[in-house]
């Protein structure tokens, strides 16, 4: 049976051949930019499979396959660079496939084949699109690091922008955030949970306001998540309260320009005396730990599981590297790089005023999307 996958899954195939076949890893700054002097040379990519542990080891232009310790076989790098080709225009035709059949009003495929490819996975012992992994793990890295002399074994996640934006931080129950709604009547109530425009949620809100309603955070409806960002920072969670109720009352999307906005408006009652940039530092610490492995519903304890970073497969198929080693540029890169989305609302229980012990609330929805 053909082995079959979606965009992301393929892309994960193919950072493990385009990585083996560059032999490095480029950085990448906040412009998604390849930084062409700051490089890691790959010594190893590893890979745990239903049938055992196998190691890709570069060796002067030479791939070794080795499956818990004992060597399988050997083949040029270059091979490896080829079939990255490949297998990129594999999942460039798939995509602009499906762009056609939207075009004729046809149910796109969401999963496919790529013969070639698995073919060549066979020969190298690669039996499934996704290794054995953390959560937030897609593929292991044996890199030389320069600046300490060292070969440390690191975990990446792959965000892949083939085929559209990948999701940093999930939408879902857990990440609903509740407001108090006040100075409003019952029938205006009804006149706004009425609304059923294409953008519901934030029409609704400016009706609220539109009508002199006002909106108050009130807490973040789980109390896990709740306790992962306090974990982070103290504030955090009336940050993100100020950042959903932005993002459904204005027209700005893009984490940076919300935060910049909140900067200035400072509703926490900062001292900006000596302009410190309060939002923007827990913004970016929630990111990078969104990131690395803490999600709403389950305890964060502060430990990565993606200790590398990020790889980030281009629209081009280029791969570019975000190292937590150069943290200030990966904080700087989720920063610039994110924008709020908004989920299903019958899905999530959100955008609706309800009552509660005779006091009404709206819930709202956190969810973070990459731009590209």
């Amino acid at each position: 049976m053909a082995v079959t996958g979606n965009i992301g899954e393929w892309s994960e195939i193919y950072t493990l051949l385009k990585a083996l076949g560059d032999e490095k890893l480029f950085a990448g700054n906040e412009d998604i930019e390849k930084i062409e002097e700051l490089f890691y040379p790959i010594i190893k990519v590893l890979r745990t499979e239903a049938n055992g542990n196998f190691e890709y080891i570069i060796d002067k232009n030479l791939v070794l396959i080795n499956a818990n310790g004992k060597k399988l076989l050997s083949l040029p790098v270059i091979e490896f660079a080829q079939k990255a080709t490949e297998t990129l225009q594999a999942i460039k035709n798939h995509i602009q496939k499906n762009k056609d059949k939207k075009k004729k009003k046809e149910k796109p495929d969401a999963t496919f084949s790529i013969p070639e490819t698995e073919k060549f996975m066979n020969e190298i012992h690669c039996s499934s699109l996704k290794a054995s992994s953390s959560a937030k793990t897609d593929i292991t890295i044996v890199i030389h690091d320069h600046k300490t002399n060292s070969t440390p074994e690191l975990g990446f996640s792959i965000k892949s922008q083939l085929g559209g934006p990948a999701t940093l931080f999930n939408a879902g129950k857990t990440t609903n955030v509740r407001y108090k709604v006040s100075n409003i009547t019952n029938t205006e109530i009804a006149l706004i949970n009425n609304i059923s425009t294409t953008k519901k949620v934030v029409d609704r809100v400016n009706k609220i306001e539109e009508l002199g309603g006002i909106l108050s955070f009130d807490k973040l409806s789980n109390s896990i998540f709740t306790n992962n960002l306090v974990l982070i920072d103290s504030l955090l969670p009336n940050i993100i309260g100020e950042m959903v109720y932005k993002y459904f009352s204005t027209k700005n999307s893009k984490v940076s320009e919300i935060v910049e906005a909140i900067e200035i408006e400072n509703p926490l009652g900062f001292d900006k005396t000596n302009a410190h940039l309060f939002y923007t530092y827990k913004v970016k610490k929630f990111l990078t730990d969104a990131a690395l492995g803490m999600v709403p519903s389950k305890v964060w304890t502060g430990q990565y599981d993606a200790t590398g970073g990020y790889l980030l497969v281009k629209d081009d198929g280029e791969l570019l590297c975000y190292h937590l080693y150069n943290r200030n540029e990966f904080e700087q890169y989720l920063f610039a790089n994110t924008k709020l989305d908004t989920a299903s609302c019958s899905r999530y229980g959100f955008g609706s005023i309800y009552s509660e012990n005779g006091i009404d609330y709206l819930n709202l929805n956190l969810q973070i999307r990459f731009i590209k």
